[in-house]
């Protein structure tokens, strides 16, 4: 079922784009636009939609009060903000407001695209996992059998907290995370961690079976799983720019990074740089994440 939308934007021309973005692509409907923050909110609270892009800089009231307002009439509908702001005072607060994840103006339609799919897929596993909560309440009071041990979980499922702490749901180069995990979770030796290209190897046998396709993939998945890290290291170096005692930045930028690579990371996006120099380090990240999922399979 598609999801639904209303835009909220002084900007005419800017809602007109985004709504054409929104249902050309086949994202979600458009319930409705409004072009201030109290017209918004009297829109937003009649048709209650799944998600509400909202601009931050509107005459009446900006974006961030109008979230606010919503919320605290039982508005349960998620936000991404719109903006040209840089300042990261003004994206910290937005982000403890409780947006999903910032489109910046001028509308790029691939950036668009790009950030409400991942707005979607995050909304589908959270519903999800609302519909496994309600429907294990009802067996509960169901329930007259003796309890029955809870089945252990999958690696998959056991990552998929982590992936959502480091904004990598949806990354392509999350798949073979979870491939990578299930191979060492499989081993015998849980020690040692294996080479990369062992690994990466393992890993494009569960997907090509031709000797020549399997090259090939080993050096796919080595790009996947590196621009999906760069992803993560990019989305906790923004999270410290806006707050450093951020309880995820401070837990997962140092255990899954180097903090070197963090702090030039952070200074990069400070400054609007495009351009990387920072690189990543694949078998730590690896490594830690094998940790951590032994752990979380346990709880």
């Amino acid at each position: 079922m598609p999801l639904s939308f209303c835009i909220v934007d002084d900007d005419a021309s800017a809602r007109r784009m985004l709504q054409h973005i929104i249902e050309d692509s086949g994202i979600g409907e458009v319930m409705g636009t409004a072009g201030d923050g109290q017209e918004g909110m009297r829109l937003v609270l009649t048709e209650a939609p799944d998600i509400v892009l909202m601009d931050l800089l509107m005459p009446d009231q900006d974006g961030i009060e109008t979230i606010k307002l919503l919320q605290s009439q039982g508005c349960r509908s998620k936000f991404v903000m719109i903006s040209q702001i840089e300042s990261q005072d003004m994206v910290g607060r937005a982000y403890r407001s409780g947006i999903e994840f910032f489109i910046r103006k001028p509308i790029n339609r691939i950036e668009v695209e790009t950030v409400l799919r991942k707005v979607n897929e995050r909304y589908a596993i959270n519903l999800y996992l609302d519909e496994i909560k309600s429907t294990l309440e009802k067996l509960e009071g169901l329930r007259l059998a003796p309890p029955v041990p809870a089945a252990k979980r999958t690696a998959r499922e056991a990552l998929q907290p982590i992936l959502m702490n480091l904004g990598l749901i949806g990354e392509s180069g999350s798949r073979d995370m979870a491939t990578i995990m299930e191979i060492l979770l499989e081993r015998e030796d849980t020690g040692t961690l294996p080479p990369l290209k062992d690994l990466y190897r393992k890993a494009a046998t569960r997907y090509k079976t031709n000797p020549e396709d399997i090259a090939k993939e080993v050096k796919a998945i080595e790009q996947r799983l590196r621009r999906a890290l760069t992803v993560g290291l990019s989305n906790l170096a923004s999270l410290g720019l806006t707050d450093y005692g951020n309880p995820r930045f401070e837990y997962y930028a140092p255990l899954y990074f180097d903090f070197e690579d963090v702090r030039l990371k952070m200074k990069e996006i400070e400054e609007g740089k495009e351009s990387s120099k920072v690189k990543v380090n694949i078998k730590k990240f690896i490594q830690v994440l094998y940790l951590e999922l032994q752990e979380q399979m346990k709880l």
